[in-house]
């Protein structure tokens, strides 16, 4: 998924000339804190609800409020994982997206951004999530799949978290989801194998995520 299939047609981009009156009824009416600020086609930042209503006057003009991430946008052809990263680096609700001569494409809303890539790791399948603890020296991806699916089991996705974030040299986790609830034999064949399971769920499909999974999810993108 790259950023240019992830706009929010029907997201507003606000004007310099927008009043912060104006502002807040947008984010009121699309729930959302934040919102993406252009003139005549060129990104001037970030406005955010909290701010504006420190204000007394809702008249005043955004040109005259603080922006904030001047500097901060998507290019089109940026990948889900940047863009996970940059609403996690600075706490953004959406996303500017700009195209190679500077003009602003459009927005992205977070929430959208975090349903789509949900979508592409399997959490509405139905199956089991493992968590192996795995030596960085010997992790093999191309190993643990033939060992899972010598048990007539399919990873449906997966993603690899580095040693520091667990402040142990060299040690990592591993976190599989499979398409099977059933999964007594995978772990025996996996511990046959020597390897360490950290954490073993047999779970339902996911509604929806929310945010304590999301900010979890941001900080091992972050990693």
């Amino acid at each position: 998924m790259l950023a240019a299939t992830l706009l929010n047609p029907m997201l507003p981009t606000l004007k310099l000339t927008d009043s912060v009156g104006t502002a807040l009824a947008w984010m009121d009416e699309y729930h959302t804190p934040q919102l993406v600020v252009a003139e005549d086609g060129v990104y001037k930042g970030i406005v955010s609800e909290n701010l504006l209503l420190d204000l007394p006057d809702e008249s005043v003009l955004l040109s005259d409020t603080i922006r904030q991430h001047h500097d901060v946008y998507a290019n089109e052809d940026q990948h889900v994982y940047e863009l996970l990263r940059l609403a996690n680096q600075y706490r953004l609700k959406v996303i500017p997206v700009v195209d190679e001569d500077g003009q602003l494409k459009g927005s992205i809303l977070v929430n959208d951004l975090l349903e789509r890539f949900a979508d592409t790791l399997g959490v509405q399948e139905l199956g089991a999530v493992l968590v192996l603890k795995v030596a960085e020296r010997d992790y093999s991806l191309s190993e643990i799949s033939r060992l899972i699916e010598s048990n007539g089991t399919k990873i449906i996705s997966s993603y690899y978290t580095s040693s520091p974030t667990y402040g142990d040299p060299g040690d990592a986790r591993l976190t599989l989801k499979l398409n099977r609830t059933n999964i007594n034999p995978v772990i025996a064949t996996l511990e046959r194998y020597d390897y360490a399971i950290e954490e073993a769920h047999a779970n339902d499909p996911v509604e929806s995520i929310d945010q304590e999974r999301f900010d979890m999810l941001l900080r091992y993108l972050a990693t």
